[in-house]
């Protein structure tokens, strides 16, 4: 009975550190097959100091579930053809969506418009909550107005590039708010009206820092 319980917490330790290996493998190839991923594309952004706000997305996508299944061999023809139907009926059903058409190997282009005012809805996600991209949001109680975009983490974008999978464009963002603190590439001056100033992001990998500005809301 000694040598038994002596046993026991051993095995019942190396189950423990098992389930947690399996448990992060799961996660983690969670990250990797049920999410949409900008890989090449533009996106311009305004919001004023009233809290108005207009939104453009243009370029492509990829569905990893989709890109994955089809770079392993284990997604057919005939399922594709069913899994983009659904991806379209998906994006299509958003009134924001302008134009959708799927390319190939799990990537489509989308062109995506949204504009209203900040301050009533509080906050506003591309693509949308359980999907997120990037956000818009209104903190009303430090008076705040946060632009930030997905946070992954690195192993998770290890993950992607040995996939095959990267992300390239440009985010512009337009405000006549004073700017509290940011990351952007670079700033400058609206040349029409130089009350505004844009801030841009030249995003090269998805191995870059996360773009991210803070604005104050007056």
């Amino acid at each position: 009975m000694q040598i038994i319980n002596s046993v026991r917490p051993r095995l019942s330790m190396l189950s423990k550190h098992l389930m947690v290996k399996v448990l992060a493998l799961v996660l983690g190839t969670a990250v990797l097959s049920s999410c949409y991923m900008p890989v090449k594309f533009d996106s311009e952004l305004e919001v004023n100091r009233a809290g108005y706000y207009n939104i453009v997305f243009d370029g492509y996508l990829a569905e990893t579930n989709l890109y994955t299944g089809l770079k392993d061999g284990k997604i057919d023809r005939a399922e594709e053809k069913k899994r983009v139907a659904v991806i379209e009926r998906d994006m299509t059903r958003d009134t924001a969506t302008k134009n959708f058409k799927y390319y190939k190997q799990g990537h489509f282009k989308l062109n995506w418009e949204s504009s209203g005012d900040l301050l009533k809805t509080k906050m506003v996600t591309f693509l949308r909550a359980n999907e997120l991209i990037f956000q818009i949001k209104y903190v009303a109680k430090s008076g705040y107005i946060v632009f930030e975009t997905k946070s992954i983490s690195k192993d998770n974008r290890k993950r992607l590039i040995q996939a095959g999978l990267n992300m390239q464009g440009q985010i512009r963002f337009k405000t006549d708010m004073p700017i509290k603190s940011d990351n952007a590439s670079f700033k400058k001056k609206d040349p029409k009206d130089p009350r505004f100033t844009w801030l841009v992001w030249d995003v090269k990998s998805v191995m870059g820092a996360r773009p991210r500005a803070v604005f104050i809301i007056e």
